[in-house]
């Protein structure tokens, strides 16, 4: 059973595995059986969703939100976490005719309201920044987090892929805590242990979000030496574990860093959902981290 856990200092939680639906329209699964995975998940603790405006062209929230709207007592027992913030071209916003970034306070305020009718909910529970934006005026996206949050229209804010500079910048804006930073780590890809970004959200006590913890599926099927050196690893510490699968494995590893990390998986799977809610009973040795460690950068600590 999966656990929810306390994110950041003002108190907001999450599970500690989050269901990722960034590629549900690539499920090819119907409103029944999305419904089912989304009870499914709960059953196993998985109480939380993530989500961007963009996903499936800007159609993921809204397949979402039609199980929602349908079925009431889902909203109760969930939280929702989005993302603003892209311009691109999609048959669904004509409007958009070039790729780019807006974190104006009117475009933060029109996703946000607009996610809220996609999904059929009168609040979000956690709105995020989703990428940098070179023209951010961190003043103007702190007012429009004030607007939002006063209005009771989205709970709690956190950013995306965010430097810890950019992080602090937006934070320094607010007279309330910033939840989150969702970032990508895996086995495969380290940066936010190398950029100061986990000794800062540690710093803070905040929780970051993970995504592609199995590096977009790399370490099932890239043959750079990296991704085999770190398969082959893992299948030499499987028996430890009972004999776990790597999957479990790799997200085992991503949860055992000390900044508590939320993290994000994308499947409509039910075994895998499963097999992510295992994993968090999974506790890796220090010498087994870093053996996985040793085996990606291809050399020992100094």
């Amino acid at each position: 059973m999966v656990n929810k856990i306390e994110i950041a200092p003002n108190g907001a939680e999450l599970s500690k595995i989050v269901l990722g639906l960034w590629r549900l329209n690539k499920w090819n699964v119907n409103k029944s059986q999305l419904e089912n995975i989304i009870r499914s998940s709960i059953d196993l603790g998985i109480v939380s969703f993530d989500h961007a405006d963009i996903y499936g062209g800007f159609t993921c929230e809204e397949l979402f939100g039609d199980v929602l709207k349908t079925s009431a007592d889902i909203r109760k027992q969930i939280q929702l976490v989005t993302k603003c913030g892209i311009i691109y071209p999609s048959p669904q916003r004509p409007q958009y005719k070039f790729h780019y970034y807006d974190t104006s306070k009117d475009h933060i305020i029109e996703s946000a309201e607009r996610s809220l009718k996609n999904f059929g909910t009168d609040y979000l529970d956690v709105l995020l920044i989703h990428r940098v934006d070179a023209l951010m005026n961190a003043d103007e996206v702190a007012e429009a987090f004030n607007i939002l949050k006063n209005e009771g229209k989205v709970l709690n804010f956190g950013t995306s892929n965010f430097l810890p500079a950019q992080f602090a910048l937006l934070q320094s804006r607010l007279d309330f805590s910033l939840v989150t930073n969702q970032v990508e780590f895996s086995a495969l890809h380290m940066d936010p242990m190398e950029d100061g970004t986990f000794d800062y959200m540690q710093q803070l006590k905040v929780s970051p979000m993970i995504w592609s913890p199995l590096a977009g599926g790399r370490l099932f099927n890239e043959e750079s030496e990296a991704a085999q050196r770190v398969r082959q690893t893992f299948a030499e510490i499987s028996p430890k574990y009972n004999n776990a699968p790597m999957d479990q494995l790799a997200l085992a590893w991503v949860n055992r860093h000390p900044s508590n990390p939320i993290t994000v998986i994308g499947t409509g799977n039910i075994d895998r959902i499963k097999g992510a809610a295992y994993a968090t009973e999974i506790v890796l040795s220090r010498e087994d981290w870093f053996k996985v460690w040793t085996a990606s950068k291809g050399y020992e600590v100094p």
